[in-house]
């Protein structure tokens, strides 16, 4: 017959305090970090508990401090490079500070951005960082302002929610972006998004409820019409939302009569499988469609020819929004900020002007 082996028992901060020869509330304030001790008494308790390998419940500790030293974090797609590395930031951050972080994934869908907000304050977190998967349903989000609990927004800011905000100014990049083509002389430009709708048709922007892609979209059709582009909404394309899916928005689009010349993508991940899809097709970047994307992956620049990008600072935007709750979680007390952060364009070579104005130039 086996013998089943004993469960080795948790160190508890009784424990500690019998080793430390304190008290146990004194040991519980040491080990919460809570409370008034000298710095004698926090360093026997502190080596006690090292010497023991003391590990804290937290859940026992939250409910003593009220605070679990957790940072809740909902992003809109956690396979998006871009989303990985601003994630990257906040848990820098949030470690230096001494916080850990909980991520969770809405798939840009409002019901499972609730779902994962729900959760995580169901974990009792001390603050949250959201990407709101959209503009028109924010309740959720004013429950979270309301109840006191630190709230900060990352990438996409709601302009009716005064809490701390960090993005950068989607609108001016995006007209940056669209004038680098209509400059080389292109007018059949494309934008192509991962937002979705009815029918997958776009209309106009009242049907966007993603701010940074409404302003995206916004300047993207500010620059078409100011380059005297006749009705330049009929190269928005919606409903990129998958590999699969990016594929067919492109493979339609460039199957047409009158296909773009140009394509500015709105994330890296689109970019990919349009860039696919063109080789697949037997064109060339720049010579048959030239080619913008929103965020400078890694494999943006390692293609032939490498791709023109519009370099946002995805990092930095993690490490700000963190830096912004974390002196909320401290105590701050002082009105909201929203801080827009730089964005710069790295021009490479996947623009170059339309394959009519190659030709027309070569006839001359």
């Amino acid at each position: 017959m086996k013998r089943t082996a004993p469960k080795t028992r948790s160190i508890t901060v009784s424990d500690v305090a019998r080793a430390a020869n304190v008290s146990k509330a004194t040991a519980a304030r040491v080990l919460g970090e809570y409370g008034v001790v000298s710095d004698t008494i926090r360093a026997d308790v502190m080596a006690a508990a090292k010497t023991l390998d003391y590990r804290p419940n937290e859940l026992a500790r939250s409910m003593t401090t009220g605070r679990s030293g957790i940072i809740g974090v909902v992003v809109g797609d956690i396979e998006n490079p871009f989303f990985s590395l601003a994630v990257r930031g906040i848990s820098d951050v949030a470690r230096a500070a001494g916080f850990n972080v909980i991520l969770a994934n809405s798939g840009e869908r409002i019901e499972a951005e609730k779902a994962a907000v729900r959760l995580l304050i169901g974990k009792r977190v001390d603050g949250l960082i959201v990407t709101p998967s959209e503009s028109r349903d924010i309740s959720h989000l004013r429950d979270i302002h309301r109840s006191g609990r630190p709230l900060a927004l990352l990438d996409r800011a709601l302009p009716d929610l005064d809490v701390d905000t960090v993005t950068v100014d989607d609108r001016g990049i995006a007209m940056r972006a669209t004038r680098i083509l209509a400059d080389a002389g292109h007018r059949n430009i494309s934008y192509v998004t991962a937002v979705d709708s009815e029918g997958h048709e776009y209309r106009d922007l009242g049907q966007i409820y993603t701010s940074s892609v409404r302003e995206r979209i916004d300047g993207f059709l500010t620059v078409c019409r100011e380059a005297g582009i006749d009705r330049p909404e009929r190269y928005v394309r919606l409903g990129a939302t998958s590999p699969d899916e990016t594929r067919g928005v492109a493979d339609k689009l460039l199957s047409g009569p009158d296909r773009p010349t140009a394509i500015l993508a709105s994330d890296s991940v689109i970019a990919l499988e349009i860039f696919k899809v063109i080789r697949q097709r037997g064109l060339r970047v720049p010579e048959d469609i030239s080619l913008i994307t929103f965020h400078d992956a890694d494999w943006t620049s390692v293609t032939t020819p490498p791709i023109t990008v519009i370099d946002q600072p995805v990092y930095a935007l993690g490490k700000s929004v963190a830096e912004l709750l974390i002196r909320r979680l401290k105590g701050e007390t002082r009105p909201p900020e929203r801080l827009i952060l730089p964005t710069g364009i790295i021009e490479r070579g996947s623009v170059g002007p339309p394959r009519m104005a190659l030709l027309a130039e070569a006839a001359k």
